[in-house]
């Protein structure tokens, strides 16, 4: 039988304890129980309830840290969180239409090939209605 390697946890397994998150960031727990408590960094729970800290919840506590010795406070850091997610998001979007975007070029593109073998006259009709779509 094979002896499997043990693997590292993802970014997002939850596998810290408090105190050890704290040593990681520089953090005070009691610090980290409140970014809890107001719910800027959420970290996963055990089922007694203790918080376990993520690679991720770690990554954002340094952050959050970076962010507060700057001078700004934690609404406005709670704020840059969200824009920062946004930002994700929608670009993760972007990249998921502009995908769309090259599939349906290259169908329309094989539409008008076809269509060209049959018409022509299809140089006229693909200058009024698929010229607009190539300026993208």
């Amino acid at each position: 039988m094979a002896r499997q390697t043990p693997r590292a946890p993802g970014p997002r397994v939850p596998v810290y304890v408090i105190s050890v998150a704290a040593e990681l960031t520089g953090l005070h727990p009691q610090t980290l129980r409140t970014y809890d408590r107001i719910g800027l960094v959420s970290p996963g729970r055990t089922g007694g309830g203790g918080r376990r800290y993520s690679l991720h919840d770690i990554e954002l506590l340094r952050e959050v840290a970076e962010l507060t010795s700057s001078g700004i406070g934690l609404e406005g850091v709670r704020r840059i969180l969200e824009l920062e997610h946004q930002v994700a998001a929608l670009r993760a979007r972007n990249a998921e239409l502009k995908d769309r975007a090259e599939v349906l070029q290259a169908a329309l593109d094989t539409a008008v090939g076809a269509l060209r073998d049959r018409r022509p006259n299809l140089p006229v009709l693909r200058s009024t209605v698929v010229s607009p779509f190539d300026e993208r």
